[in-house]
Order: C-alpha cells, then sequence, then structure tokens
C-alpha cells in the first residue's frame, strides 16, 4: 500500500498542477449524492454475481480478459501520460496491457494492478469531496465484512480466479510461485485448508483502492501533509487487519477493509479538524 500511496499522490499532484495551470475544477460529489453512488455500487456488485452464477466459463474468460486488459493499460496510461509525450504514453500502456493478457504471470498482475489502482485513486479521488467519500467508505466496510462473513467475497474470488481475471492482489507462500501464470491460482483453499497449508493468500484491490481515493480526495481539498496522514492510519488499518488474521482468526478470511475505514476515519478527522 506505501508504493500505492507514493504513485497515487504523485499522479494526483500532476494531475493537480494540470487543472490549476488551466484553471479548471473538477466537480465532487456531496454527500447528497452519496444514494446514486451507493446503489450504482451494489448494482454492479448484484450485476456481477449475476453474471459469474449463470454465464460459462468458457465465455467469461474471454469477456474478463479484455475488460481487465483495458483496465491495467489504462491505469499506465493515467501514470504516464502526464510525464511523458502521449505517443510515449499510449505505447507503453498498450505493451502493459498486451503483456498481461498474453503473460498474465502473478508479479505481473500485481504490479499493474498497483498501478491500476493508484490510477483510479489519483482520478476518482478528485471527484469525491473527502467527506462524502468517507461515508461511502464506512457503507463498503460494512458490505464487506457481511461479504466475508457468508462466503460471498470468497465465491466470487474463486469464480474470478477460473477466468484468470481476479482484482485482487495475490501472495504466494513460496518465492518460486511469483513466476507461476494466473490460470494456476485458485482460492477455494481459503474455505477447505488451514492457513498454514494454504499456497496462496489474497488482498482484495479494494482494501488498497478505497483508502488511496480518501487520501486523493483529502489532497485535492487540504494539502500533501493532510493527504499523508490519512494514507498513513489507512496503512495502520492495513496492517490491524493482517495481525488479526493472524493472531485472532487463525488465518481464516478476514475483511481488510473495516479496520481500514476505521482507522482511515480517525486519520481524515485529524487532518480536517487538527491540522486544517
Amino acid at each position: 500500500m506505501a508504493a500505492s500511496l507514493v504513485l497515487a499522490l504523485y499522479v494526483a499532484a500532476r494531475e493537480k498542477a494540470f487543472l490549476v495551470a488551466n484553471q479548471d475544477v473538477m466537480p465532487h460529489v456531496s454527500t447528497g449524492s452519496l444514494g446514486p453512488v451507493a446503489l450504482y455500487f451494489f448494482g454492479v456488485v448484484v450485476v456481477m454475481a449475476i453474471v459469474l452464477f449463470f454465464i460459462p466459463l468458457r465465455w467469461l474468460k474471454y469477456v474478463f480478459k479484455i475488460l481487465f486488459t483495458l483496465m491495467f493499460a489504462w491505469g499506465v496510461l493515467v501514470v504516464t501520460d502526464l510525464s511523458s509525450p502521449s505517443a510515449v504514453a499510449y505505447a507503453t500502456a498498450a505493451i502493459a496491457g498486451l503483456a498481461w493478457l498474453f503473460l498474465a504471470r502473478i508479479w505481473l498482475h500485481n504490479i499493474l494492478l498497483l498501478i491500476a489502482l493508484s490510477a483510479a485513486g489519483a482520478i476518482f479521488g478528485f471527484i469525491f469531496a473527502p467527506w462524502a467519500f468517507m461515508i461511502f467508505m464506512l457503507i463498503i466496510a460494512v458490505y464487506d465484512l457481511l461479504a466475508v462473513r457468508f462466503g460471498f467475497m470468497v465465491w466470487m474470488a474463486d469464480k474470478l480466479s477460473e477466468t484468470t481475471s481476479l482484482p485482487a492482489f495475490i501472495f504466494p507462500r513460496a518465492l518460486k510461485d511469483w513466476r507461476l501464470k494466473l490460470s494456476t491460482v485458485h482460492f477455494n483453499e481459503l474455505k477447505e485448508k488451514e492457513s498454514s497449508e494454504r499456497e496462496y493468500s489474497i488482498l482484495g484491490g479494494g482494501d488498497i483502492g478505497f483508502p488511496l481515493m480518501l487520501t486523493v480526495s483529502v489532497f485535492y481539498i487540504s494539502d500533501l501533509a493532510g493527504a499523508l496522514v490519512v494514507g498513513v492510519f489507512g496503512l495502520v488499518g492495513l496492517v490491524g487487519a493482517f495481525l488479526i488474521q493472524v493472531w485472532w482468526l487463525k488465518g481464516k478470511p478476514m475483511p481488510a477493509l473495516p479496520p481500514i475505514a476505521f482507522f482511515s476515519l480517525i486519520g481524515f478527522l485529524i487532518a480536517t479538524y487538527l491540522m486544517g
């Protein structure tokens, strides 16, 4: 998360400078607009579940491969476009997307997902007002808790892993396994095996992406110091989630977003009322 935080703030700083230079201001989603945004998010979740349940895997894997190729290429484009000539940025993005499409190794997937989440944090963080996104993040944290508690999140992760398109970081236990193809990764072992017997662990992309968006939102409204406070507290929440999973839950699936959201809220309150 630390690397994604640095990258997201770098992109956000360049984007903010570009907007200031062009005297342009991006619209912000206020707390009064949270209802439609939340409904849209949960609508996407429902549609995704229906698609994964009813559409045959042989069709799904091609659709998701195309979507993830475009997403990873977009992330690289956003990161490189403000600091490189457009031709170089588009070429780099195309190479990155095609590399994932045809190689799809675990290490490459993790790097490109980190870049894509950093880009998303830098872009969507500008769209939301900080309080609006903080409330939205707390709502999603409750969803994350329930989704993991009732097995929905693990089911979705396993289904998506069968398409070799998983919006999550994959951490193999063995160093040599970082070179494996994504097609070798399946996550039904999260439910069936003890933590000491598992070959992989995962961290959902949202557990990184959501705090990044909040951090960038604070950066855009306030300053770098306040944003760093929010980002560091989000990182503390991530570490806390890991410790809870290891020591308390003994390796069972852990919804990471609730502790991340809780500590992000503390950091946000400090940045808003003590530093603002």
